[in-house]
């Protein structure tokens, strides 16, 4: 196992001016040591990570990170910048700048590493040595722990302090919180939160212990700790494990930066909740306060928020099925015609050497997983509303939903009806006695029975006319109708570039190929034509326009030639969010002309995603790219035109400092 920082990966006068600039800087050392393979492609990873979450930390220090298919092994580059660099955090520019690079497959030793870093951040002690070195071997000696700071208190490990002396004859039972820390790429804020958590609870004479659900799995925490904890912190960005070990304690439910920067707030809101009695309930399949908020903790907000919550946790888990479905049949069709849909079973049939058996096997298999769409829909739809027991009538539900011809629309409906049902027999007080079985077999079989009842014999037939009249409305659409489709889609998805409207019509998109129809492909191939106009004409004008653009965004535009090729409409946010009011009316424009376009040339598209690696499947390739084309014009001709209409022309550095680049 290589070592994680070498000297080589090193640099104490890190000159570089933005974090684009830092992490172009560092990686390029990732690439001389042969830790990365493709430096653009390790880039748009990192870029990607960053769109996300600033990874800007408080005490001045920045972890641009990602894991990544173009980094061999787990990496660390490490520079310090006399002048700072502003990678998002609250108190301003990071001095000390890690660069952490994890293969898409890291292994758990070299992730624990990599954990083992991402706590000694939150150490002052470890920090202001790295500040203090003046030697690169030294300095990443001491990242790899091989030395240790001389700031840092022996006692610093210690997990509580020693109890304060009281005049009373026993010390007072201290306060005891478990928390649970995870974040989505799960290699730094995970841990860093952790620690801080842990540093804020000694200081103020707390017990807490902390279960990391991290990239390297999870240690579960001893069922003993949890029953003896007065309260419990999640500090997450993404979903939270096994739940239900949690039950029957006052839960503070956060994001994961919250955990780094505020961990006193955490601990001391942990206490009012514990004092004024609140418990939330998962052990028996419950996810509400007793205090009489009911619902999710992690779907609060107002219902319009958690509805999309719940809708789009049910579109992610479909889209695997719906990409790889989608995908081996678009190939089939290409290796054996549209004919070869009706082609006999290659159980029955199969020539080694005929392709078209190949391409029966390829359209047979992606069929199978198309047929999973909807009970997956319904299934995670319900998942997001109530937790474990809503899988199994959501499941049920959507089932019925294609027994039905109830389609998209069905396996939607019967996703709601299966979390709320689950809901509602949660609210029920049962015996203490009854709690073990009930998430396992009384509530999935009443909410089953209540959900068929429903499906089945009250909602069903009315969704699958009204699924049947859209199908028949998007089959018809031609001309002037179509093209006017094909202009609000494009609008959604360049509004708020992966906001809610972008995700409605994605959404609207990817249920459609769940019954693929001639007019559901072509909303497909539109929706993700529109989506990649914005990274496209913002890569374009900061390439033929640079004077008009900061170094930061000429760095950002970099990027967003591979976001936007690859379908990532995100990659436009930077620049949307220096200049909303010029970036978002043009790109809007852009993507309206190429929906508009896509539809009006009858394109198709039966993946999901892909951007231009999946244009050999696109019906009407040519055409397809030529909307594209026009949209990404369109787009780059108005940002270019609004933007010099408020400036004159000067040079790049002058601008930096005038004041011309505005945020919203």
């Amino acid at each position: 196992m290589s070592e994680l920082i070498t000297a080589d990966l090193v640099d104490l006068d890190l000159s570089a001016e933005t974090k684009d600039a830092a992490a172009r800087s560092l990686a390029g050392r990732m690439v001389e040591a042969g830790r990365v393979t493709d430096l653009d492609g390790f880039l748009a990873d990192v870029a990607a990570r960053e769109a996300q979450m600033p990874t800007g930390l408080d005490g001045g220090i920045g972890i641009p990170h990602c894991r990544s298919e173009h980094v061999t092994e787990p990496t660390l580059a490490f520079g310090r910048s006399a002048d700072g660099i502003d990678f998002g955090a609250p108190d301003g520019p990071a001095d000390l700048v890690f660069l952490i690079a994890a293969p898409a497959g890291a292994d758990d030793d070299h992730l624990t590493i990599l954990s083992g870093l991402a706590r000694r951040l939150m150490d002052p002690g470890f920090t202001g040595a790295l500040r203090a070195e003046a030697d690169p071997g030294a300095a990443a000696a001491l990242i790899r722990g091989e030395e240790v700071p001389a700031a840092v208190p022996e006692d610093s490990a210690t997990r509580t302090p020693e109890p304060a002396d009281t005049d009373a004859d026993a010390a007072p039972e201290p306060f005891r919180i478990v928390a649970v820390t995870s974040c989505p790429t799960g290699i730094a804020h995970t841990y860093m939160a952790a620690e801080s958590l842990e540093a804020a609870a000694r200081a103020e004479g707390v017990v807490l212990d902390v279960e990391t659900q991290g990239s390297a799995g999870f240690e579960r925490l001893d069922p003993a700790v949890i029953a003896a904890a007065d309260a419990v912190i999640w500090a997450h960005d993404v979903d939270i494990r096994e739940k239900a070990r949690f039950g029957g304690k006052p839960v503070v439910d956060t994001g994961v930066k919250a955990g780094i920067n505020r961990p006193a707030e955490l601990i001391a809101e942990a206490r009012r909740k514990a004092e004024r009695g609140e418990i939330s309930r998962f052990a028996d399949g419950r996810d509400e306060a007793d205090s009489g908020t009911g619902g999710s903790a992690g779907a609060s907000g107002h219902f319009g928020v958690r509805l999309r919550t719940y809708l789009m946790s049910g579109v992610s888990y479909m889209v695997p099925f719906v990409a790889a479905g989608g995908l081996l049949i678009a190939l089939s069709f290409a290796i054996g015609g549209y004919e070869i849909a009706s082609a006999k079973s290659v159980a029955d049939h199969f020539v080694w050497g005929e392709a078209a058996s190949w391409a029966a096997l390829l359209n047979q298999i992606g069929t199978a997983a198309f047929g999973f769409l909807v009970p997956v829909l319904a299934g995670y739809i319900a998942y997001g509303m109530a937790d474990r027991p809503a899988l199994v009538p959501g499941f049920v539900g959507g089932a019925i939903a294609l027994t039905i011809d109830a389609g998209f629309l069905g396996g939607l409906v019967a996703g709601l009806l299966a979390g709320a049902a689950v809901m509602a027999i949660q609210r029920v007080k049962v015996h203490p006695t009854l709690r073990g079985i009930m998430p396992v077999l009384v509530i999935p079989l009443l909410a089953s029975i209540a959900v068929g009842f429903l499906m089945f014999i009250v909602v069903g037939k009315p969704i699958a006319s009204l699924q049947n009249a859209l199908t028949d409305w998007l089959n018809g659409l031609s001309g002037s109708n179509a093209v006017i489709l094909g202009v609000v889609l494009g609008l959604m998805m360049c509004f708020d570039m992966g906001g809610p409207l972008n995700k409605v019509a994605y959404a609207f998109a990817v249920g459609g190929l769940a019954d693929p129809t001639p007019g559901s492909l072509k909303v497909m191939a539109a929706v993700m034509a529109a989506g990649m106009v914005p990274p496209l004409a913002l890569a374009l004008a900061t390439t033929v326009r640079r004077g008009l653009f900061t170094a930061t965004e000429r760095e950002n535009g970099r990027a967003a030639w591979v976001l936007g090729a690859s379908f990532i409409t995100e990659g436009a946010i930077p620049f949307a969010a220096a200049d909303p009011l010029r970036v978002i009316p043009s790109v809007m424009a852009g993507g309206a002309v190429t929906g508009a376009l896509s539809m009006a040339f009858g394109c198709t598209l039966r993946a999901p995603h892909g951007g231009v690696f999946v244009v050999p499947l696109i019906g009407e390739p040519f055409l397809y790219l030529l909307a594209i084309a026009a949209g990404t014009a369109v787009s780059t001709a108005l940002v270019v035109v609004l933007k010099g209409m408020r400036r004159t022309p000067a040079p790049a550095p002058a601008e930096d400092g005038s004041g011309v680049t505005v945020a919203a």
